[in-house]
This record gives structure tokens, sequence and C-alpha cells, in this order.
């Protein structure tokens, strides 16, 4: 279905326009990064609302919230602390197994959107899905372009904000995502974000 015109949407069409163009075939895996998580969310749901609305492409999405490690795994890395929480709070080996691996995989592989509750600290039952040929993973998430998910996305985005919790300040210092995303996006009037483009010459 066609979505009622607004700048935000033409702004995404023109993102989704760019992804399709060069990763119109296949399984494609797009990572939205950023500090603000509810923005970060939206987007990324908006984003595959937009990726949807000409055509039957199949488009999933995401979270690396419902990908964190248990509290007692986490409690084996030392008391709470933000950096614990950066370094150590992701399983990214469960993300990897039961998510992106078996998605992009050119077949009938089962693959599972959410694997831990981490409000309720307890693992979520898996509801296991297949798709075509061609289909799109959208995951949004903290720290999304962290060293341990380098190679994980095809295209990658980075919602700018100033950075609000001590994880996002040693995310910045240890990785400087702007520097590794595709596209930029200053995402601060959520109605009319714009890209940010960089010279990296």
């Amino acid at each position: 279905m066609r979505l009622t015109s607004t700048p935000r949407i033409e702004f995404l069409r023109t993102l989704a326009a760019e992804v399709l163009h060069n990763y119109g075939r296949g399984r494609t895996v797009i990572a939205i990064d950023g500090a603000d998580a509810s923005g970060r969310a939206q987007f990324a749901a908006d984003l595959a609302e937009v990726l949807t609305e000409d055509d039957e492409r199949n488009v999933f999405t995401a979270s690396l919230r419902n990908f964190q490690r248990s509290q007692a795994e986490r409690n084996r890395f030392g008391p709470a602390t933000p950096e614990r929480h950066y370094r150590f709070g992701y399983d990214y080996s469960a993300l990897r197994r039961v998510l992106i691996e078996p998605f992009r995989l050119d077949g009938s592989a089962g693959f599972v959107t959410e694997h831990f509750d981490a409000d309720r600290d307890t693992w979520i039952e898996p509801t296991w899905r297949t798709t075509s040929a061609d289909a799109i993973l959208v995951v949004e998430g903290d720290f999304a372009n962290r060293p341990e998910l380098r190679g994980l996305w095809m295209f990658s985005v980075l919602l700018e904000t100033d950075p609000v919790t001590p994880e996002d300040v040693l995310y910045l210092a240890d990785v400087t995502p702007r520097e590794i995303v595709d596209a930029v996006i200053i995402n601060t009037d959520p109605a009319a974000p714009r890209r940010l483009f960089l010279d990296r010459c």
C-alpha cells in the first residue's frame, strides 16, 4: 500500500531506493544504529514499511534488545556498570546463530527475530520463520557497528544524537561509527530527518 507522502516518508523513500538499487536481490540485512532507542526503533519500523509499499517484498524487523544476555550471565562479568553493559550485555553469538546466519542462507533455513526478553529476564519461545529468496531484514539496536558485528550488515545507518548514557560515550570512543556506516542521519526532528554527507577523502 502506498503511504501518505510527508517529508519523513519521502526521505525514507530516497534511502530505501538507494538500498534497493545496491541490494535489490537476495537476502539483505540493514542495521539502524544510534543512541536514541525510541527514535531508532521508530525509524527502523518506518523504513521497513516504506520498503514494502510498492511490491510484495518480504521485510522483517528485529531489535538487538532481544539478544541481550540473561542477568545471571551478565553477573559473571562482575558488578553492574556501564562498561559491563557495553562490553558484555549482549549475546552476539546467539544473534548470529539464530537470526543473521540462517536469514542470509538462500534456502529454507528457519530464523527467529527475538531470543531473550530483557525486561522479564527470560528466554522467548522461538517462532521460526522462513522467507523468499529476495528479502530484507532491518535490525536496530545499541552499538550496532561495534567490532563484533562488522560484516553482518550490507547497509548501515547511524542516527546521530548527543550521547545520553555512559555506554554511548564508551561506544563512540571505541568505534567512531560515523566513519564506518553507509549513511549518517540527523534525526533530531523526526518529522524531517536529514542526511549528513561526510568528506572521507
